[in-house]
């Protein structure tokens, strides 16, 4: 055999490698790397398994009244199971023990900030944003803040707690835009949001939610992270039955993602919250948190065995409801939001109210928007 040069050598060590780099493996995936032929890959997929599950959910309180007076009993009905699958609410309720804190002055409006006793051993920050150009009583919004840092960032707070003019952020301080159509805005900080965490939550950073553990926790003990911002909703009420300024028989809710699904259901259990705006939630279990990653204060135990989104949007009926959708929301989906306003207007119908509720499909994402919904709310409670 010929002797070969070192040069020779060299380029066939060169081809060799670029053989072995054209040959290697694709990167590793898992302990099913190889085995695709001999294994049904959807069988290993918890998320396709209960999406199946989906399709046989009993849902066994879903809308199907032909008359108001059915429509109103099944309302009974799924009122009180959905007040059981959030946990209950205490009773007897107790005084507010509110306090003021402050009170800043704006051109278009009036600041205060104040806390509330929501239970014993629980407060509730709130701001009140009051028109500057109108006379009371003012009916009153109370307005939910979504994931994020909490109810600063929407009443025009900076991370510095700075005052600031630029409506920042995916829910564009919401809340002072209803005080500039009119009505007073009772803007509260979500448990497990901003100043409602746990010193270590608090250390990493104010965008960083408590709902770990705290909604872990609420299951523990049978109860819901839901249930319990829906109560300090309906305790958010009690506080604008003490407030001369406010007319508590013309209160409206609104909220945007998380704080519209609190929205939702706190209108929906609530009579005295008569009408509501809810943005960028109205959808379907099965389309938003059964099929993308959602945080933990967005599930309810066991309600797919009774209803779905719209039958709990249903039980607003028929009170006014206004929801607005993202044509490009990641997470909620649009198609899902579609349909899922055709089950509501459909029972709104049935109550003879299909006037009384709309949906407004704008261009965007996962954001607030309000151009048709904040003057649905101020017609709706007389602003």
């Amino acid at each position: 055999m010929a002797k070969l040069s070192r040069r020779e050598l060299g380029m066939a060590a060169l081809g060799s490698a670029g053989l072995a780099q054209t040959q290697a493996p694709s990167k590793y995936t898992g302990a099913l790397d190889g085995f695709e032929s001999k294994v049904d890959q959807s069988a290993f997929d918890p998320v396709a398994w209960t999406l199946k599950r989906y399709e046989s959910a009993p849902l066994r309180l879903t809308f199907r009244a032909k008359t108001r007076g059915e429509a109103e009993a099944w309302q009974r009905r799924l009122r009180a199971k959905l007040a059981e699958l959030l946990g209950g609410f205490p009773a007897p309720r107790g005084p507010v023990r509110a306090e003021t804190l402050e009170v800043r002055e704006f051109p278009k409006y009036r600041r205060e900030k104040f806390w509330f006793e929501s239970r014993p051993g629980v407060a509730v920050l709130g701001y009140l944003l009051t028109p500057a150009n109108s006379r009371p009583a003012w009916p009153a919004v109370v307005c939910v803040p979504g994931h994020g840092r909490g109810v600063d960032e929407d009443v025009g707070i900076d991370e510095q707690g700075r005052d600031r003019t630029a409506r920042a952020g995916y829910a564009h301080d919401f809340p002072i835009q209803v005080a500039e159509h009119g009505m007073a805005a009772v803007a509260i900080e979500p448990m497990a949001f901003g100043c409602r965490r746990d010193p270590r939550t608090k250390k990493a950073g104010l965008g960083t939610s408590a709902c770990q553990p705290a909604a872990g926790s609420a299951l523990l003990l049978g109860e819901t992270m839901l249930g319990w911002r829906v109560y300090d909703v309906m305790r958010t009420i009690d506080w604008i039955e003490t407030r001369k300024e406010l007319d508590a028989g013309r209160v409206g809710c609104m909220g945007i993602s998380g704080g519209g699904t609190c929205t939702l259901f706190a209108s929906a259990l609530d009579p005295r919250i008569r009408a509501a705006m809810v943005s960028c939630y109205l959808n379907t279990f099965r389309d938003s948190i059964m099929s993308l990653s959602h945080c933990i204060d967005n599930y309810v135990p066991g309600i797919l065995n009774w209803a779905e989104v719209y039958d709990i949007a249903g039980l607003v009926a028929p009170r006014p409801l206004f929801a607005e959708s993202g044509d490009q929301d990641p997470i909620f989906p649009i198609a899902a939001s579609r349909a899922s306003f055709e089950r509501v207007h459909r029972i709104y119908e049935v109550f003879g109210a299909g006037a009384l509720t709309e949906h407004e499909v704008f261009e965007g994402g996962h954001m607030f928007w309000g151009k048709r919904g904040l003057p649905f709310l101020a017609q709706r409670l007389g602003a």
